[in-house]
């Protein structure tokens, strides 16, 4: 199956704005696909180290009329930990946080939802470590706003979109989608607060 992006058309005219051009949805679906790789790999070099307090909690993303799950983290700071799209909720969460601790630190405690695989997904990473580094986990989805409030910069990106025709177009697109949101944060090493979010994106990308 060719994977279409359904990008919105206040994207479309965002992109020609910012660079006098005219662009069509195909050449934009390129440009996504060839980028947005690269964009995330500059980034995630560049990331700041996160806190020791995580929330993490899962949204939904459309996929063929269908829900697929996003997992996300943040620390207690609101700065973005790590995501995570997948097509299944099974062992998902666990992967998710394994992925998590390899790519930053082990946090002190995590915060999630009253989600019984998540809390199995914690308890099986916890076997595997000592006991000086074992994780706090609590169970609370009002503790939880925080991951929850973020979620919306997300869902506000994707919700004019129509539903992703297939898995490597939503995966792609939510990566660019996460990675600009890291530099509107100003959590990229490198990023100048006085300068705005697609300059500092044009400054980094440059390095």
């Amino acid at each position: 199956m060719k994977c279409r992006f359904s990008l919105s058309y206040r994207d479309l005219e965002d992109m020609m704005r910012m660079r006098g051009a005219r662009v069509d949805h195909s050449t934009l679906q390129r440009w996504v696909i060839k980028f947005v790789p690269l964009i995330d790999e500059a980034v995630s070099k560049r990331k700041r180290p996160v806190g020791g307090s995580w929330r993490m909690d899962e949204t939904y993303v459309k996929l063929n009329g269908k829900w697929i799950y996003l997992y996300r983290a943040v620390d207690h700071y609101g700065d973005t930990v790590d995501f995570f799209l997948s097509k299944h909720r099974d062992k998902s969460a666990a992967f998710f946080f394994r992925k998590a601790i390899t790519e930053n630190n082990i946090p002190k405690k995590v915060v999630i939802d009253k989600s019984g695989s998540n809390k199995a997904a914690f308890d099986a990473i916890n076997t595997d470590l000592d006991q000086d580094h074992t994780i706090q986990i609590f169970q609370n989805k009002y503790l939880n706003n925080r991951v929850e409030q973020d979620h919306r910069f997300i869902k506000k990106r994707l919700k004019p979109m129509l539903s992703f025709k297939c898995f490597k177009a939503a995966a792609i697109t939510i990566a660019g989608i996460e990675n600009i949101r890291m530099i509107q944060k100003g959590k990229v090493i490198g990023a100048k607060n006085h300068l705005s979010i697609f300059e500092n994106f044009v400054m980094l990308m440059a390095e």
